[in-house]
């Protein structure tokens, strides 16, 4: 055997070791997509007016506050909607001076309109309202794709799903999952941490904590409760807390699960360089009184400021070590900037994914093996030839798809089948070539070569068009056909190699043995 021949030969030998232990074994090797796996399929929508009625608020506070340092006393200043604020009792010697307060915070972002009485509504812009929804699912959708990224499922999908009037909703297939109420829970937690002044409690029932203010609630105040820890187990606390929070759980660095004193499970966390300023100008101004640290509208913990802290803190409560875990991931993944509404729910058993696992097997296996029947018939021994080369197409592309990671989904099992066809389509060309080269009475050797050689182009051709295709379903199709795009991308490069190079080597091996050069086509 020539020297450059055994070369090729060898390079197959490798490309075949390597695409063997690339997917052996294949249920360790191959993601498999949800419809075939099995797994979750959820649609969720940003309830984007709870974005919008914390913008509102926030700016509602910041405007009474500012109002209180410069002297000026109102009525009230209330977000009587997620995009109106409601001012009522302006002093009309200190009118010109609250609008000047107004401008300045309110002007980029609401647009004011006077009323008789010295009350003002200011009406959120519709270009910033539509910008603050926008935002809103944008942030949504990455924060839970970090969250189901720490969930460690292989291959999940995150997604805008819909347009329009639907533009809120957001996607997520979970492919493997089994305990679907808990990473369900995971997804939809707002993950809001707050960490709020405590102005009076705890007390034991909502009507006990408000007795000495006749039962009202003040506009910058409200009312939260948690598990009791000043009345027993199985009890409520009740506080009364200042509505807008000093630190969030947007001022963190990172959170983790961690054990308090008493050996029970809690939650450390750290802030960043601007929330650690924040919490400490908050500690070193309230020593003496008591935080609360609340999580989705719930009290947690509740706390005495002993002296000025500034970088790190701590949750404690009546958690078990899975939900303090759970809680550190949804810290760490950020808060969600509205709340979420589970618009469907689709479960995909495994035995269905099995189902179309073994339909999508048979009828690759069928495929090659009607293509096998008639490329030996019509070809004689030369359609082993075209058989070797389409099935170790068929092996690279698994191997390619699990050096990746991709996914494989049904659509994709319908890739393997067009690969088939295009492999074959692919010998037919370069068989009819050298039957065209035998037929002008040249040589067996020269004939396989000039065949090789002039259809080259034609299958380079060929297949740059697929993949232009195959590129363009990629970037604009759903997950399905993203599916599809990918495993035919894979099949087009390693259909490349074994219809050119490694069904040329085989024909150049088999010439190299015989003395009288016959070819059996």
């Amino acid at each position: 055997m020539a020297k450059n021949l055994r070369w090729k030969v060898l390079s197959i030998i490798g490309v075949v070791l390597v695409a063997v232990f690339a997917v052996y074994p294949p249920e360790d090797r191959i993601n498999l997509g949800l419809d075939l796996r099995g797994g979750v399929y959820l649609v969720l929508r940003v309830e984007t007016d709870d974005a919008l009625r914390v913008e509102t608020e926030t700016n509602a506070e910041a405007l009474s506050e500012q109002a209180i340092v410069d002297g000026i006393s109102l009525t009230s200043v209330t977000a009587v909607s997620p995009t109106e604020i409601r001012i009522e009792g302006v002093p009309p010697d200190r009118d010109q001076e609250f609008r000047r307060i107004a401008d300045d915070l309110l002007q980029a972002t609401y647009d004011p309109e006077s009323e008789a009485g010295g009350g003002y509504t200011y009406r959120m812009q519709p270009g910033v309202e539509r910008r603050l929804r926008e935002e809103s699912v944008r942030q949504a959708l990455q924060t839970i794709e970090r969250r189901v990224n720490e969930l460690g499922v292989a291959e999940p999908i995150v997604r805008r799903h819909g347009t329009g009037e639907s533009a809120d909703q957001i996607e997520v297939q979970l492919p493997g999952v089994e305990d679907v109420a808990g990473a369900k829970e995971i997804i939809r937690s707002t993950g809001l941490l707050e960490i709020k002044l405590v102005e009076d409690g705890p007390a034991q029932s909502r009507e006990m904590l408000l007795q000495t203010r006749s039962g009202v609630v003040p506009p910058d105040m409200e009312v939260v409760f948690g598990a009791s820890q000043s009345f027993g187990a199985g009890t409520t606390d009740y506080y009364l807390v200042r509505r807008v929070a000093r630190v969030t759980g947007r001022d963190l660095r990172t959170a983790r699960p961690t054990i308090d004193e008493y050996n029970q499970p809690a939650i450390s966390f750290s802030f960043n360089r601007e929330g650690a300023r924040k919490f400490a100008d908050f500690t070193g101004a309230n020593i003496g009184r008591s935080l609360a640290v609340i999580m989705d509208d719930r009290v947690e913990s509740v706390a005495t400021i002993q002296e000025r802290i500034s970088t790190e803190g701590r949750i404690t409560g009546t958690f078990s070590q899975q939900e303090a875990s759970d809680l550190a991931l949804v810290l760490r993944s950020g808060a969600l900037p509205a709340s979420l509404t589970y618009l469907e729910e689709r479960t995909v058993g495994p035995t269905l994914g099995a189902d179309s696992i073994r339909a999508g097997v048979i009828a690759s296996a069928a495929g090659l093996i009607v293509v096998a029947l008639f490329m030996l018939g019509y070809y004689r021994l030369s359609g082993i030839n075209a058989v070797v080369a389409v099935a170790l197409n068929l092996l690279i592309m698994l191997a390619c798809m699990a050096y990746v990671g991709a996914v494989l989904t049904l659509p994709g099992i319908a890739g393997f089948i067009l690969i088939i066809g295009m492999g074959v389509d692919s010998n037919v060309l370069i068989f009819e070539r050298i039957k065209e080269e035998l037929g002008s009475a040249r040589g067996v050797r020269a004939a396989v070569s000039a065949g090789f050689d002039r259809v080259f182009l034609t299958i380079i051709d060929t297949h740059i068009s697929s993949l232009i295709a195959a590129a363009f379903l990629f970037q604009f199709g759903s997950g399905p056909i993203k599916g599809f795009a990918t495993t035919l991308s894979f099949g087009i490069f390693a259909n490349v190699f074994t219809a050119v190079f490694v069904s040329r080597t085989m024909f150049e091996v088999v010439l190299s043995r015989r003395r009288d050069a016959t070819l059996s086509i």
